[in-house]
């Protein structure tokens, strides 16, 4: 399969299903995927962008080598909500190594307190911050205020509403695991 004709083929979960299946667990494979997804023009970096993001869950040790440049394409000018919205989500399920810590930190709460950010986003970086809180455990509070800001002082989705409560419970320790907060 040549994966740059497939991805331009059409924009649909069955066809970005079709290419997972196709790639499977091949990293050879999964790096044509990634190098489309890092380098190629907006339309086809948008459209690998929701093939990414099932690796995210079903394969996140594929995602490792490239998360460096996941997260600096995320702060580029002008990128593509999709590339944002799949790497933030891939963040929700991947151990995140040390090395790049501070910069997950840094990415997903600029993009955790843009109240103009795509909703998603702003969960999927919810959740990968509340993951970050186990090994920072000094970041909980910062993360608390953050969610109880945006619940006081914006108008928002069900969608988000709900993450917030959610993770807000885990930062209180009342879901019947350990606080994550000192």
């Amino acid at each position: 399969m040549n994966v740059r004709n497939q991805i331009l083929q059409e924009h649909s979960k069955k066809n970005a299903n079709l290419i997972a299946s196709w790639i499977g667990n091949k990293q050879e494979r999964f790096d044509e995927l990634m190098q489309l997804f890092l380098h190629d023009e907006y339309r086809v970096t948008q459209r690998c962008a929701w093939v990414v993001g099932f690796y995210g869950e079903s394969h996140p040790e594929m995602l490792l080598p490239y998360l460096g440049k996941m997260l600096k394409r995320c702060t580029e000018k002008g990128i593509h909500v999709a590339i944002k919205r799949n790497v933030t989500r891939t963040l929700q399920f991947i151990k995140i190594p040390e090395e790049h810590h501070s910069a997950v930190l840094n990415l997903c709460f600029d993009f955790l307190i843009d109240p103009k950010e795509a909703i998603a986003v702003r969960c999927f970086s919810m959740g990968a911050l509340a993951n970050l809180c186990v090994t920072h455990p000094d970041i909980g509070n910062e993360l608390r205020t953050v969610i109880e800001d945006a619940l006081a002082h914006e108008e928002l989705s069900p969608g988000f509403i709900s993450k917030s409560k959610k993770t807000l419970k885990l930062l209180n320790g009342k879901d019947g695991k350990k606080k994550i907060h000192r």
